[in-house]
């Protein structure tokens, strides 16, 4: 039996770069009718915000007509929108909530 060489095993190691996952930010779209403590409270249900800092993004959103919520990745993003658009139905608010890349 003929034997080969160990150098003819060795399989080439291929040397890639993981980066990290593009990451989108999760808006809320102000409009005439969603109140304002309703917004608050999607702040803190959805987005783990405090009363403060959902309060301040709220008046960013009254005021600016969209406020940040968080950025995440692709597939909690739109998770994240998802949620809050049926639980914004749910009660009857026409409360936009849309995903962008960061």
């Amino acid at each position: 039996m003929a034997t080969k060489k160990q150098s003819e095993f060795v399989l080439d190691v291929e040397h890639t770069k993981t980066r990290p996952p593009r990451l989108f930010k999760v808006l809320l779209l102000n409009d005439d009718f969603t109140p304002m403590d309703f917004v608050v409270i999607v702040l803190q249900k959805f987005f783990s915000l405090d009363r403060e800092q959902a309060t301040r993004v709220m008046l960013q959103v009254h005021r600016e007509g969209r406020g940040v919520c968080g950025v995440f990745p692709k597939d909690i993003a739109a998770t994240k929108v998802e949620q809050v658009s049926a639980f914004a139905r749910q009660h009857q608010h026409p409360l936009a909530c849309v995903m962008e890349e960061n």
